[in-house]
């Protein structure tokens, strides 16, 4: 099983991505109207009983496009959706055959044959996918992915005209682009919807223009909210169980009164079909990010320079909060707005700006919304009390540098290797730093083994990872490492906040320690 982003290119499995076409999946298909409205699309006041959702399809579908993104026989590199998907799905097998006739019958070139993957002139042509006028004027959304490193953008409308667009900005973190187009006279368009008014159970129509073969429409309903699908701090996608197969990814999720709520960009899949789960960007986050776009060409988003992971029950009781509400601060960048304002490693954010921080990922998603150089709020649990902070928050970079955690230097003297709790721990020293790829400030001990079976194997600590501080005090020596650990374990509380580092990536872990077996 994957989750995968609609992708370019032959990643097309063949039968299952034109399966409407060939009457192999039970998809709907509309023929395509006119497009000559020049005002927003009316919302069609559809009804739950209604029996067709032909009103619905016949006043969006004008302001549905198909996009063909070209690049040089060099080509660009892939982008990090195609890249995860097999390129020989079903090859050779008679779906192709069934395609091949197909794209004939139509006039065609099969655009996903690799055998010929060059144009005239040695331009290669790759993939298709869908995007949607959001105003008279031609500015159209779209995905990131589907635009990937192109040399020349075109669209093609739902008449058949078909021409070049500009690309107005991108925006990686979201997966969104915004492309702009001159037809020289006001072309049809849909609107962006509240998705945060869509529930899970409501209706939904997909719409998509893949290969320039005509409108496609699927339906469905919302499956869930706020999904994150591990592509980035900012997934909060909106799943649907309409299929929406590749070449439809761009394309928009529309509600019942014909507005946008959302963009189709992911489906997860066991074989790069559809089956019925697809992820779509929500309409809401859409509107910041193309307003962002159109003025500036490039979203800017508020900075708080953290490195930050979720509140485990665990890490909660040791804390002494009541719940595991908020992002715990496991890095702060030098020199960041977040360490200008005071914030420490080992805080628990609870609130930002009076929001509250339930979960880890509503702090990037809130600190992103806020305007770089606004002065913002932060409640902070430390030392088992609240605490109030304000800070100036900075311009989200492009690569936000994250430290690593500071100790002391290279040059202290090592101390000889110890055990506790199944562990084998060793000084941590220059040579050991360059061979696990970590900073030359990365300090602590390293643990060199865990006896299977032993405590430490049961907490989940493993060889490689760096033990930076215990109870959030900086560890210095294998020794000290070993006497804290077993005089935890002799305590009452028995409860330990341990702070790794784990393939450079430097975080918390919550563990209850019992007397040392060994």
């Amino acid at each position: 099983m994957r989750i995968s982003n609609l992708p370019r290119g032959r990643a097309l499995i063949a039968g299952i991505g034109l399966g409407s076409v060939l009457a192999l999946c039970p998809q709907v298909w509309a023929e395509t109207p006119s497009a000559n409205s020049a005002t927003a699309i009316p919302a069609p006041g559809v009804m739950m009983q209604q029996q067709s959702f032909a009103p619905l399809v016949k006043k969006v579908l004008p302001a549905v496009v198909n996009i063909s993104v070209t690049e040089g026989a060099g080509g660009g590199k892939a982008d990090r959706m195609s890249e995860q998907m097999p390129q020989e799905g079903f090859r050779h097998s008679p779906f192709d055959e069934m395609l091949r006739r197909f794209f004939e019958q139509q006039g065609q070139n099969d655009p996903f044959d690799q055998e010929n993957p060059l144009d005239e002139g040695g331009v290669k042509r790759i993939a298709l996918g869908s995007g949607f006028i959001v105003d008279a004027d031609g500015h159209i959304v779209t995905n990131n992915h589907v635009v990937g490193d192109a040399s020349k953008v075109e669209v093609t409308l739902q008449s058949g005209d078909k021409y070049t667009a500009k690309i107005v900005g991108r925006d990686s973190r979201t997966d969104l682009a915004l492309l702009k187009i001159d037809a020289g006279k006001p072309l049809p368009y849909v609107t962006l919807g509240d998705s945060d008014a869509a529930q899970i159970g409501d209706w939904v129509v997909a719409v998509g223009n893949p290969f320039g073969l005509g409108g496609s429409v699927t339906t469905g309903i919302i499956s869930a909210r706020g999904r994150d699908i591990h592509t980035g701090q900012f997934d909060d996608f909106l799943q649907i169980d309409a299929p929406i197969n590749r070449g439809n990814s761009g394309g928009p999720t529309f509600n019942l009164n014909g507005q946008v709520i959302g963009i189709n960009t992911a489906i997860y899949s066991p074989n790069g079909g559809s089956v019925g789960i697809g992820f779509a960007v929500p309409s809401n986050v859409a509107k910041t990010v193309v307003a962002s776009l159109e003025k500036s060409g490039k979203v800017e988003r508020g900075w708080l320079g953290v490195q930050i992971q979720e509140v485990t029950p665990a890490i909660a009781s040791n804390l002494g909060l009541k719940t595991d509400h908020g992002a715990l601060v496991a890095v702060v960048t030098p020199n960041s707005p977040g360490g200008a304002a005071g914030l420490k490693q080992g805080d628990v954010i609870l609130a930002f700006n009076g929001h509250e921080i339930t979960k880890m990922r509503d702090l990037p998603r809130e600190v992103a919304a806020t305007n770089p150089g606004s002065n913002s709020a932060l409640t902070v649990w430390r030392d088992g009390k609240e605490t109030q902070l304000s800070v100036k928050l900075g311009e989200m970079p492009a690569n936000p540098r994250v430290a690593s955690a500071s100790g002391g230097d290279d040059n202290q003297p090592s101390e000889s290797h110890a055990d506790a709790m199944g562990l084998h721990l060793a000084p941590l020293n220059g040579e050991l730093r360059s061979e696990l790829h970590l900073g030359r400030d990365t300090r602590g001990v390293l643990i060199t083994g865990v006896d299977n079976g032993s405590l430490a194997d049961n907490l989940g600590l493993s060889r490689g990872d760096v033990i930076v501080a215990i109870n959030q005090q900086p560890i210095g020596s294998p020794r000290e490492a070993a006497d804290r650990l077993r005089e935890i374990a002799n305590s009452p509380n028995k409860s330990a906040l341990l702070l790794l580092n784990r393939h450079g990536v430097t975080q918390y872990l919550g563990v209850e320690l019992s007397k040392d077996r060994g």
